[in-house]
């Protein structure tokens, strides 16, 4: 799993790759609270363009970044989830509470 921040302008994008499974997920939760107290931005995009794969630790650990970034009135966005990783997001309801959009053309 790998995992890039970058800052645009009051958003915080969280560009991730990779398997996210309940190995990896207590790091992915604790590494991006902390940049968000760090970096002190609003809203949160997170990039899925690299996942491969993702169980419902995954999803848990997106749930728990909405509701943080959701209670100082900041938005979550998803991008560029792959065909299943966006059926699995989907099926769980996490399309009910953040945006998706897609910002690579796709293949």
């Amino acid at each position: 799993m790998d995992m890039i921040f970058y800052v645009d302008d009051d958003t915080l994008i969280v560009s991730l790759s990779g398997e996210i499974d309940h190995h990896i997920v207590p790091k992915l939760r604790s590494d991006i609270d902390d940049e968000i107290g760090l970096c002190g931005t609003r809203d949160l995009i997170f990039d899925f363009a690299g996942v491969e794969f993702m169980d419902s630790s995954g999803i848990g650990m997106v749930l728990g970044r909405y509701k943080k970034v959701h209670a100082t009135g900041g938005r979550v966005t998803i991008r560029n989830a792959g065909r299943l990783v966006k059926q699995i997001l989907d099926m769980s309801g996490v399309f009910t509470l953040m945006e998706y959009e897609d910002t690579e053309p796709e293949t």
